[in-house]
C-alpha cells in the first residue's frame, strides 16, 4: 500500500477540486434510428438527469467523478439500465443506446428496466460483461479471456494461458466476433487448430461489453458448438481528440480516439501496444523470451438512416530462446523441446447498416489471415541443416461475406440472412516424429482453396402480453471442399428456444438445437502421398446436439439467481488415426493441432449444472458466485467413454469488490477447481534413442487414455486500485497480485538422466542402458522430474487518460 500512499502525496498539491463530469449520448429506435425525443434519462439513487432533444441527444453535466447506473425510459418502449459508466473530469462519458419498441399495447403491460440482457433468441446461457467488470477483475490483467472463468460452465486449463473450455467442449469451439466481424483468434501466440494462447489480443480499453453465449446459440451465429463472444465497441469521444497511455504488467499502449471531421459525424479509436515480457523473463534467466505487438482500430461514419464502420485488428508474435538460460535440468529440457514460433496474423472489416421504418439491413464484409511458423534444430544449431527436426509454415486466409435482415412485424420478429465465405490454406510441413513404433518424417506441401456458402433464418413471437416468448430459427451450412460436405440439408441445424416469466422476477427457460462446425483448416489441408487424405477418409462436419433448461430469479437491487442444466452430444468428431484419440482432446497448449489423418468417427458427451448468483454494483458492493459440476467424456479406440482432457468435475469461483471513500476500490477472486485428466508416459517408447533424438521430450501412453489427475488448484487473486480525477486528465494505478497463496500444479515429466553436480545442475552426456543392443533398440536412462507450474504474480499498472 505504501506505493500508493506515495503517489498520493506527490499528486495531492496537484488535484483538482473541480468536479465537471459529463455523461451524454444519443437515444434511437432500435429497428429504425429514429431519434428518441423528450425520453428521461435518470442516474440512479440521485436527483440528476436529462431529458433527450428532438435529435434524440441528452446531457447530464456536473457530475462528481465515480461510477454510475443510468434508468433510461419512455412510453412505448422498453426501459433500459446502463450499469457502472465511469465519469472523469477529462472527457465525456458517452453513452448511446438503441432502445427496443414495445411490441403490445401500452395499457396492457408494464415492462421494467433489467439490468441483465434476454434476448427472445437467447434467454438463458447468455452473460453480459461491462467493461468496468474487464478492467477491475483481479488476476486478469484487464484480459477478457481471464475474466470469462468467473463464470459458470468454464473451464481454466493453465495459470499462463487463455484457453476457454466452455461447458466441456475443446478449445476450437469456440467463435468471437468483433462489432459483428468475425475474428478467428483473440489471443496472441494462438494455438493453429484452436482458439487459446497465452495473452490477449484486443485492447480492453475499446470495449463497451461483451455478449458472452455458451449454449443457445442464435442462427446468424454459426460454425460453433461450445461458445459466441459478441465483443461490442464502444462509441468514442466527440469533444476533441483524446490519449490513454496504459502501462500493464504485460505491455505498455496508447490510444488515440476522436472525431475526425468537423460536423462529428465522423470518429476514430486507434490503439498501439507492444510486450516488455521479453526484458522481464531474460531477467528471471526463463529460457524463453515472448515478444508481441499488436494494433486495434475502429473508424465510423453516421447518417440519419444508416451507418458505416470499419474494424481493423492485428498482431506480430515473436518467441525465441534464451540459450543463454540453460543451467537447471528443466531450463535444459524445455530448450530441448520449445521451437522458434514467429506469427502474425490480421483482421479487417466493414459494416453498413441500412435502417428502415421497421428494420434494417446489414452488410458485412471483411478478411482475414493467419501466417504460422515454427522450427527447431537438435541442440539448437542451426548451423547443421542434418539436425533440423522440424520446420513448419502455414496460412489461413479467409474472405467473408454476410447479409442479414432483422424486421418486426407486431409481435414477430424475423432475423435471415445469407453468407459465402473464399476459404485458402497453405502449408509447408517438414516434421522428423517419434511413435511407439519407431521415429517417421512428415514432408509434404500443400495448397487448399475452397467456398463455404450459409443460409439462415429465425422467427421470434410473444404471447400472453411478453410472460411467454417463443423462438425459432434454423441454419444449413456446405462448402465446395468434398461431395461429402457440399450439400447444406445435411448440416441443416434447427433450434428453439422458449421463456415464460411467472412474475416479474421468476421465469424459465429452454433451448434445444443441433449445431454443426468444420473441423480446422489442419485437418482439411493435411497431404499425404500428394493426396489430401482426409477427404480421401470422407471427414465431415462435426455434429452436436444440444438441450438446456434453466431457472432464473431477478431481484429489485440489480441481482439475479441463475439455475442451468445442460446435455451436450457429440458425432462425427475427428478421430487421429496416429495416435488413436479424439481430436476433441486436444487444443489447451502452443503448436498445432489437427494436421494428420483422421476420420468422422468420434463420439463425446457433456452434461452438467451450474448455479449462478450474481450482483450488479448496489451501494458500492459487487460480486458473482458461480457453481459447476460436469462431466466431458469421449470414446477412446475401443467405443468406451473416458474423461476428456477438459474433464474438470468440480468448478467453484467468487468474485467480490468493494469501492470506497476517495476512489479506492480492493477486489478478491477465488476460483476452486478439480484436477483435469491427463495421459502417462509411455517409458518404453520415451526411452528409445532414435525417439528422444527426434522429439526430444516424452510420448504419451495413449492405451491409459487421461487415467491420471493433476491435483485441485486454489487460485486466490487480489487487487488493490485508487483513481485520481484532474480537471483535464485522470490517473489509474492498480496493484495486482495473482496466486496469492502461491498454489501449484505439478506434473511427473520424463527428461533425460545425467549426471548432476554439487549444485545439482546436469554435466556430462546421457547414459545408454543397453549399449550393446542394435541401434534401433538403444535406449537413455530416462528419470521423473516435478514439473510445476504456479507462482505469486505481483504487478503494478498504471492508465493515464487525457
Amino acid at each position: 500500500m505504501r506505493i500508493f500512499t506515495f503517489i498520493s502525496l506527490l499528486f495531492c498539491s496537484f488535484y483538482s477540486f473541480s468536479q465537471n463530469g459529463i455523461i451524454k449520448g444519443n437515444l434511437a429506435n432500435q429497428l429504425n434510428n429514429e431519434p428518441i425525443s423528450f425520453a428521461n434519462v435518470l442516474i440512479i439513487e440521485t436527483a440528476q438527469g436529462a431529458s433527450s432533444d428532438e435529435n434524440g441527444n441528452f446531457e447530464i453535466n456536473g457530475l462528481v467523478p465515480g461510477l454510475y447506473n443510468l434508468k433510461i425510459s419512455f412510453v412505448g418502449f422498453k426501459d433500459v439500465l446502463v450499469s457502472e459508466i465511469q465519469v472523469s473530469n477529462s472527457k465525456p462519458s458517452i453513452v448511446n443506446v438503441k432502445m427496443e419498441e414495445i411490441s403490445t399495447k401500452i395499457n396492457e403491460v408494464v415492462i421494467k428496466s433489467a439490468a441483465f440482457r434476454k434476448t427472445e433468441e437467447s434467454p438463458l446461457s447468455l452473460r453480459n460483461i461491462g467493461i468496468a467488470e474487464i478492467q477491475r477483475n483481479p488476476g486478469a490483467n484487464r484480459d477478457i479471456s481471464k475474466v470469462i472463468q468467473s463464470l459458470p460452465g468454464v473451464t481454466s486449463v493453465a495459470s499462463f494461458r487463455n484457453d476457454l473450455i466452455i461447458r466441456g467442449g475443446a478449445p476450437n469451439e469456440n467463435r468471437f466476433y468483433l462489432d459483428d466481424i468475425e475474428v478467428p483468434n483473440i489471443n496472441h501466440f494462438a494455438t493453429q487448430g484452436a482458439s487459446g494462447g497465452p495473452v490477449g489480443l484486443i485492447n480492453v480499453d475499446f470495449i463497451n461489453e461483451v455478449d458472452f453465449y455458451s449454449g443457445a446459440f442464435p442462427a446468424n451465429r454459426g460454425n460453433t458448438m461450445s461458445s459466441v463472444f459478441n465483443f461490442k465497441q464502444r462509441d468514442t469521444r466527440d469533444d476533441r481528440i483524446g490519449l490513454t497511455a496504459t502501462i500493464s504488467p504485460n505491455d505498455i499502449g496508447l490510444t488515440v480516439e476522436g472525431p475526425i471531421s468537423k460536423d462529428k459525424t465522423n470518429t476514430l479509436l486507434l490503439s498501439v501496444r507492444r510486450s516488455y515480457l521479453q526484458l522481464l523473463f531474460k531477467a528471471l534467466k526463463l529460457p524463453f523470451l515472448p515478444t508481441y505487438h499488436d494494433y486495434q482500430f475502429k473508424y465510423r461514419k453516421k447518417w440519419k438512416k444508416s451507418e458505416l464502420y470499419i474494424v481493423g485488428l492485428g498482431a506480430l508474435d515473436q518467441f525465441d530462446l534464451n540459450l543463454d538460460a540453460n543451467e537447471t535440468e528443466s531450463q535444459k529440457y524445455l530448450l530441448g523441446n520449445l521451437p522458434v514460433t514467429p506469427q502474425w496474423n490480421y483482421t479487417q472489416g466493414l459494416v453498413y447498416k441500412k435502417y428502415r421504418n421497421q428494420g434494417y439491413t446489414t452488410f458485412v464484409v471483411s478478411r482475414n489471415m493467419l501466417n504460422n511458423e515454427a522450427y527447431k534444430y537438435e541442440d539448437n544449431d542451426e548451423s547443421d541443416a542434418s539436425k533440423l527436426r522440424y520446420k513448419y509454415k502455414s496460412q489461413e486466409i479467409e474472405n467473408k461475406l454476410r447479409i442479414e435482415n432483422t424486421e418486426r412485424f407486431g409481435t414477430y420478429k424475423l432475423n435471415a440472412g445469407v453468407g459465402y465465405e473464399y476459404v485458402k490454406y497453405n502449408n509447408n510441413t517438414f516434421n522428423r516424429i517419434a511413435t511407439p513404433n519407431g521415429p517417421d518424417t512428415i514432408n509434404y506441401q500443400s495448397s487448399l482453396n475452397f467456398s463455404k456458402y450459409y443460409l439462415f433464418g429465425q422467427l421470434s413471437k410473444n404471447f400472453f402480453n411478453e410472460k411467454l416468448i417463443a423462438s425459432f430459427g434454423i441454419r444449413a451450412d456446405g462448402n465446395s471442399y468434398s461431395k461429402d460436405m457440399s450439400n447444406p440439408l445435411d448440416q441443416f441445424s434447427p433450434r428453439l428456444s422458449l421463456s415464460y416469466a411467472i412474475n416479474q422476477q421468476f421465469s424459465i427457460n429452454f433451448n434445444t438445437g443441433i449445431y454443426y462446425q468444420l473441423p480446422p483448416y489442419t485437418v482439411l489441408g493435411y497431404k499425404k502421398d500428394d493426396s489430401f487424405v482426409n477427404k480421401n477418409n470422407q471427414v465431415k462436419f462435426i455434429e452436436n446436439q444440444q438441450i438446456v433448461a434453466g431457472l432464473e430469479y431477478r431481484t429489485s437491487t440489480s441481482s439475479r439467481i441463475t439455475l442451468e442444466g445442460f446435455y451436450k452430444k457429440y458425432d462425427k468428431y475427428p478421430f487421429l488415426l496416429r495416435d488413436s484419440i479424439s481430436l476433441a482432446n486436444l487444443g489447451g497448449d502452443f503448436g498445432v493441432i489437427g494436421n494428420e489423418s483422421v476420420t468422422s468417427i468420434s463420439k463425446g458427451r457433456s452434461y452438467g449444472m451450474e448455479l449462478m448468483v450474481q450482483q450488479r454494483m448496489f451501494k458500492g458492493f459487487y460480486g458473482i458466485a458461480a457453481y459447476t459440476f460436469s462431466y466431458s467424456e469421449f470414446q477412446d479406440k475401443l467405443g468406451i467413454y473416458r474423461p476428456s482432457s477438459w474433464d474438470s468435475r468440480h468448478i467453484f469461483s467468487l468474485t467480490a469488490g468493494k469501492q470506497f471513500k476517495k476512489n479506492w476500490e480492493i477486489g478478491i477472486s477465488w476460483r476452486y477447481q478439480s484436477g483435469l485428466p491427463f495421459t502417462p508416459a509411455n517409458e518404453f517408447a520415451s526411452s528409445l534413442v532414435s525417439n528422444w533424438n527426434v522429439r526430444g521430450a516424452e510420448l504419451l501412453d495413449y492405451n491409459q487414455l487421461n487415467s491420471n489427475r493433476l491435483n485441485n488448484t486454489n487460485y486466490i487473486n487480489l487487487r488493490v486500485d485508487k483513481k485520481w480525477f484532474f480537471k483535464k486528465w485522470s490517473l489509474n494505478v492498480f496493484l495486482d497480485i495473482q496466486n496469492l497463496l502461491e498454489n501449484k500444479i505439478t506434473r511427473k515429466q520424463l527428461i533425460l538422466d545425467v549426471p548432476l553436480d554439487n549444485n545439482g545442475n546436469p554435466v556430462g552426456q546421457p547414459s545408454i542402458i543397453n549399449p550393446t543392443d542394435p541401434i534401433n533398440e538403444q535406449r537413455y536412462k530416462l528419470k521423473y522430474i516435478d514439473n510445476t507450474s504456479g507462482t505469486r504474480i505481483p504487478s503494478i499498472g498504471i492508465v493515464v487518460s487525457y
